[in-house]
């Protein structure tokens, strides 16, 4: 009862969803006044008792003048959100989403920053949809996402690529940078080989542990028609970390904070939501559609 209560509490600071989240965080340093009264008035308003506890993280520039940005985590039990607060300069007002600037198009930066160059492909080069993973290959929500993928992309053949861009989660996920660097050194060997290492391993994913990773990575890439030498000395290379520590760098630079996290077009989900994710590739299909009906000018 006590668990579902605390389930309860959360869902109503933060309808988020059930991602594979980063869960160690550098040492805090003391709390400011604002910090301080950011966590007095959310203690306040959602009636968080001493048990549960509230972390107001450092305050951040944003691009609105008056207004900084922070991450509130509230940990109940085992139990754990994140939201993203705006608090003005003077401590005053406290603002709970995003802020968006009107004369921006949003998609078009998330598009620009994201680099898909040297990254696992699959799919018409041409296609209207480019749907861009950011993944760990640990994360059962990432599974669940691979699994409603590879159902759903039959039906938009020639209208969707998906590019995969590595994002281990390593704090909590103690085998899922060695599966990131059998990805890349699949991909250095054969790009195709890397699509059928990513399926091997997301539908293994019950079979692989931190003990066994290794052995698992080089017999995956053997039924992947891998060279297994090459392969082996890839896998403790310097040039597949610096690939895998990239493609983070990368999606830290668009707010990825955790898996799986995917970007349709610039447009962001995160998690595994199917009927939205199919929502969004219907909309910008359509929109293509409707573009190339209009009559040239």
């Amino acid at each position: 009862m006590k668990k579902s209560l605390s389930l309860t509490i959360l869902a109503s600071f933060s309808a988020m969803s059930v991602v594979c989240a980063v869960q160690a965080q550098a040492p805090a340093a003391a709390p400011s006044q604002t910090q301080k009264s950011v966590e007095a008035y959310l203690r306040n308003l959602y009636a968080f008792g001493p048990e549960v506890k509230v972390a107001v993280g450092p305050f951040t520039e944003t691009s609105v003048e008056g207004l900084q940005a922070t991450n509130v985590d509230v940990t109940i039990a085992d139990s754990k959100q994140t939201v993203k607060f705006f608090v003005s300069k003077d401590g005053k007002y406290l603002v709970q989403g995003e802020i968006s600037d009107l004369s921006k198009d949003p998609l078009a930066e998330n598009r620009a920053k994201i680099d898909l160059k040297d990254a696992p492909a699959m799919g018409d080069a041409n296609a209207p949809v480019t749907i861009v993973e950011y993944s760990d290959f640990e994360c059962p929500v990432c599974r669940t996402l691979h699994d409603g993928l590879r159902d759903m992309l039959p039906t938009y053949k020639g209208q969707v690529k998906v590019v995969f861009k590595d994002f281990p989660i390593e704090q909590i996920h103690p085998w899922a940078r060695t599966a990131a660097l059998a990805g890349r050194c699949a991909y250095q060997g054969n790009p195709a080989a890397f699509w059928k290492l990513y399926d091997l391993i997301y539908d293994s994913q019950d079979l692989i542990s931190a003990s066994n990773a290794w052995d698992k990575m080089n017999e995956y890439a053997g039924r992947a028609g891998l060279n297994q030498e090459a392969f082996k000395g890839c896998l403790s290379s310097q040039e597949a970390g610096a690939a895998v520590d990239a493609s983070r760098a990368n999606g830290q630079s668009v707010d990825v904070g955790s898996t799986p996290t995917i970007f349709i077009n610039g447009r962001k989900i995160v998690g595994a939501d199917g009927r939205l994710i199919e929502q969004y590739i219907q909309y910008e299909i359509a929109k293509t559609k409707s573009a190339k009906a209009q009559p040239k000018k």
